[in-house]
């Protein structure tokens, strides 16, 4: 991409278990996994899953935020939250989502309508944890 204006590249979430992390991206939001098996062989700090051609989730382990130190305080922020990660789907996909985690059986909230967000107003959103507590919400625009 040549377009220079800012963009979202990565989040950085704190899991217990990289791979297992991984795993549930892939299997329920189908994002595809990176580094997992050079994090499985100690070649790799931490595993990702690529969100979309330009944004990407690192999976870092929590005994990794002893080595976050370029800013201080920042070891600290293992396992803090943030509120949420709202990922944006097409109609379908959202669809898909919501049915893929059910069949999984991971929790997910009654539907929010008409919320703002960067696209303006959503039809339908969501909300749904990761196996280490992360919240994200799902919403769709068309």
């Amino acid at each position: 991409m040549t377009d220079n204006s800012i963009r979202l590249d990565h989040v950085v979430l704190w899991v217990r278990d990289p791979v297992a992390s991984a795993d549930f991206y892939e299997k329920t939001l189908g994002m595809e996994p990176l580094r997992v098996t050079e994090y499985a062989a100690g070649t790799a700090s931490f595993p990702s899953v690529r969100l979309n051609e330009e944004t990407i989730f690192d999976l870092a382990p929590l005994p990794l935020a002893a080595r976050m130190d370029a800013v201080p305080g920042a070891a600290e922020s293992a396992g803090h939250p943030v509120n949420h990660v709202c990922l944006s789907l097409p109609g379908e996909d959202f669809d898909a989502l919501r049915t893929r985690l059910e069949e999984r059986s991971v929790p997910v909230s009654d539907f929010s309508y008409d919320a703002f967000g960067a696209r303006g107003m959503a039809k339908r959103s969501f909300y749904f944890r990761d196996p280490d507590g992360n919240i994200f919400e799902a919403r769709h625009y068309e």
